[in-house]
């Protein structure tokens, strides 16, 4: 008695196959992975009043840049990262010289380029010298003497020689350290993100085979 076994299709064709099949499904899932943690990191930005140009921060790429793998990786990033960063941890922060934070009020305006203004910066384009209020409750002070407030809220180099309409206007808050609130939580979407995974790698291989 003689028997024969015939593998057809052939077996390391089938085998190269699969693996194709697996080079793409796994890709595929990491691109759609990366894809919906920046849009979900985005949309938390948005949500969260920080603007859509700190949302547009986000970007993603997958890797290989380039063709298919078994070992395809993404990865999302900030290109604000401190920013980000800072609200997705809420640190504390201080001084660097040991002194004040300097928070600038409604009367100080806003910086070259719509940046926060420093008290330096403030005094060389106003032209009036700021002057320091001790206060033993609530922060203390930086104020201008001899102030007006124009038409959009701001302090200015008041012209009156008669005084009038002239005010003393806070133009900064003194704090030692400020805590910021936590307003981001990136990792709840990044641990969303990793576990679905295994279910897309599964979805886009089927896909694929069938």
């Amino acid at each position: 008695m003689k028997l024969r076994l015939d593998i057809m299709p052939d077996l390391v064709a089938a085998m190269a196959a699969e693996v194709k099949a697996g080079e793409k499904a796994v890709t595929a899932a990491m691109r759609e992975a990366g894809t919906g943690l920046k849009s979900s990191w985005r949309t938390q930005i948005t949500g969260a009043g920080l603007g859509r140009r700190l949302a547009n921060s986000i970007r993603n790429q997958t890797f290989p840049r380039a063709g298919e793998s078994l070992d395809a990786a993404a990865l999302v990033w900030s290109k604000a990262p401190i920013i980000v960063g800072a609200h997705d941890t809420a640190p504390l922060i201080r001084s660097k010289d040991g002194f004040y934070l300097a928070i600038p009020t409604e009367a100080a305006g806003r910086g070259l380029r719509g940046r926060r203004i420093t008290p330096g910066e403030w005094e060389r384009r106003r032209g009036l010298r700021l002057r320091f209020v001790y206060r033993r409750r609530g922060p203390s002070l930086l104020v201008a003497d001899r102030a007006r407030i124009n038409k959009r809220g701001q302090a200015v180099a008041s012209r009156s020689k008669t005084g009038r309409n002239q005010v003393t206007a806070p133009i900064f808050l003194l704090v030692p350290q400020v805590k910021l609130p936590k307003r981001l939580d990136l990792d709840r979407d990044a641990e969303r993100a990793l576990d679905s995974v295994p279910g897309l790698i599964v979805a886009n291989w089927v896909e694929e085979k069938y």
